[in-house]
């Protein structure tokens, strides 16, 4: 049960609810067979990737904006994102008709910031992390007097994006166990408050990138404190240090915060893809990484997984689905030499057709400052049924002669 002092009430997230009525869409919760034999338990996916704007941000946002007054929705407003709260933002200020400015980071993925401008918002990029461009709106909203939207350290950020929560409750009201991505903790935080309040017996666990997860230390120190560095695919959970009012919140009411691999977070996207035939980011995607992680008996179910967010780059959605392929041991790539005679390029593919390996690509290199004038260097891209199918591809050319290099 919430703490009467916590910033955010089960009051304030039915508020908000009732606010974003029209708004924004109850999003689907599908059953997903495939996940659910992995763990052992049913396992429900809630697809905020199919939310306005592609991800649950939208709910925080419109209702922060909304409730500001006359004369600050005159000043307009000023946010910082990687990108989902960036659209979030945007959309909410034009079904409000305000004037909005976005800071996001140097390199933020490319449909994210047209996006964000399509939806009428001024956009600036700076600085390579969320943190950096928070600086900057920090400084405009001060320089200016517009408003600062934060992503994720506001009362009404939090309440907003609880509302996902009780539309969990509703649509799978024996649930056990939710899992969701968290990067400042509004999402986590407004689930747990929402959730909490009316069943306290369901286990509520935030996952982080391993390489971007600041939640963990800032548990274990009991206040938050900012990371060092950050490096992971998963830009929308990219933060360095949580929020204020979320911290308060996770630290009394989530049961765990757990981390995931960069691994673990690719094979979830191309599970999700595969299994569930849905788009989501690598944020949106480290529910499932942790529940594919955790595997058979790692939670008591009904399990509903948050897939937070679809928005992202077809270039990084290609690089991502060979990383996944990669690490579930169904993607290979390596160079060999072999003798530059008739028929050794012949004999290669011989023998990989000989253990049903499926040539992707194939490069034929005979100029090089480091190869003999008696050889020449090939370089494969191949498709494996699995880890086993693979270790049999590679000892099997091993065994042929060939030497491997993988770098």
């Amino acid at each position: 049960m919430a703490s009467p002092s916590l910033p955010v009430t089960l009051d304030d997230v039915i508020a908000a609810q009732d606010l974003l009525s029209g708004v924004v869409r109850p999003t689907p919760l599908e059953y997903s067979r495939a996940l659910s034999e992995r763990v052992g338990a049913d396992v429900y996916l809630k697809c905020e990737n199919l939310q306005r704007a592609g991800s649950f941000k939208i709910r925080g946002a419109y209702t922060r904006i909304a409730r500001l007054s006359e004369e600050e929705k005159a000043r307009g407003i000023v946010a910082a994102s990687a990108g989902n709260h960036a659209q979030g933002v945007a959309l909410a200020a034009q079904l409000l008709g305000i004037d909005s400015t976005v800071f996001m980071p140097i390199g933020a993925p490319i449909p994210k910031l047209l996006a964000t401008r399509a939806y009428g918002a001024h956009v600036e990029q700076v600085g390579t992390t969320v943190d950096e461009a928070l600086v900057a709106a920090k400084e405009m909203a001060a320089s200016t007097g517009a408003v600062l939207i934060h992503p994720f350290d506001h009362a009404d950020i939090v309440a907003g994006q609880g509302t996902c929560g009780l539309e969990i409750l509703d649509q799978c009201p024996e649930v056990k166990t939710i899992v969701t991505s968290a990067g400042g903790g509004g999402l986590l935080a407004g689930i747990a408050v929402a959730v909490k309040a009316k069943r306290p017996d369901v286990r509520v666990i935030g996952v982080q990138a391993e390489q971007a997860a600041a939640y963990p230390q800032s548990l274990a120190a009991g206040k938050p404190v900012p990371l060092g560095s950050m490096s992971t695919m998963a830009d929308g959970i990219a933060v360095g240090c949580p929020g204020e009012v979320p911290y308060a919140i996770v630290r009394e009411l989530v049961d765990a915060v757990e981390t995931v691999s960069e691994e673990m977070i690719s094979r979830a996207l191309l599970f999700v893809l595969e299994r569930a035939k849905l788009v989501v980011e690598p944020a949106g995607a480290a529910a499932v990484a942790r529940l594919l992680a955790a595997g058979q008996g790692s939670c008591d179910g009904p399990v509903v997984a948050i897939l937070s967010g679809g928005n992202i780059d077809p270039l990084l959605l290609l690089r991502i689905i060979r990383h996944g392929m990669s690490a579930a041991g169904r993607y290979l790539q390596f160079r060999l030499r072999v003798p530059d005679r008739p028929g050794s390029l012949a004999a290669l593919l011989a023998d990989l057709a000989a253990v049903d390996a499926n040539v992707l690509e194939i490069e034929h290199v005979r100029m090089g400052a480091t190869l003999h004038v008696d050889e020449v260097e090939i370089a494969l891209q191949l498709e494996t049924k699995g880890q086993a199918h693979c270790e049999e591809v590679l000892r099997t050319l091993r065994g042929k002669g060939y030497k491997l290099n993988f770098g």
